[in-house]
């Protein structure tokens, strides 16, 4: 009787490993965000900084998730001139487009996502920019305790309309395209 119960017993915990959430925390010093904007004539990019990370893998597949990104933190790492620089950071951070002062931080939930497959996944979240909540949807490939993606955000989506064609005509060469990518590689703490 002991047997079957030790048998019993190492064959539920073995069913149900699989199902035991495992809460990872960001570390959020040697995370990465690059983002890369694009216009007719060219591209700028830069870094920002992820403010604080955490998700949670149940039965290899990521359930929930909450990142908060500090839009103060925003750099541009293409331009040498110290003063264009400046420039076009503190454009960016303007009410022209994501309006920093008021809106300080960015957010991302995750709500769903597939079974990762070869360490890659498909997770959806909801991203809100400037008070305003869209869907994206990317992927996500897990090499150890790191994990990256590539997430494109369509900037209309978030009221940020400076130079954007869908909001104004006849721009010309002075269009700066609506979708902007973010480059994220998170390392675990």
């Amino acid at each position: 009787m002991k047997n079957i119960t030790s048998l019993i017993f190492a064959a539920f915990t073995l069913l149900t490993s699989n199902l035991i959430a495992q809460d990872y925390i960001v570390n959020t010093e040697k995370s990465k965000i690059h983002w890369i904007g694009k216009k007719v004539t060219g591209e700028h990019d830069g870094f920002i900084q992820l403010k604080q990370g955490k998700f949670s893998v149940i039965d290899n597949q990521i359930k929930k998730g909450q990142f908060t990104i500090d839009m103060n933190s925003m750099t541009c790492t293409d331009i040498e001139d110290a003063q264009y620089n400046q420039k076009l950071i503190g454009h960016l951070k303007s009410v022209d487009f994501f309006g920093v002062d008021q809106y300080s931080t960015a957010n991302l939930v995750l709500t769903k996502s597939s079974r990762f497959n070869n360490n890659q996944c498909v997770v959806q979240g909801n991203l809100t920019i400037k008070n305003k909540t869209d869907v994206v949807k990317f992927l996500v490939k897990r090499e150890g305790e790191t994990f990256k993606a590539t997430i494109e955000v369509d900037r209309s989506k978030y009221d940020v309309r400076y130079g954007s064609s869908s909001f104004f005509d006849n721009l010309g060469d002075k269009v700066i395209y609506d979708v902007f990518e973010l480059e994220v590689e998170l390392i675990l703490e």
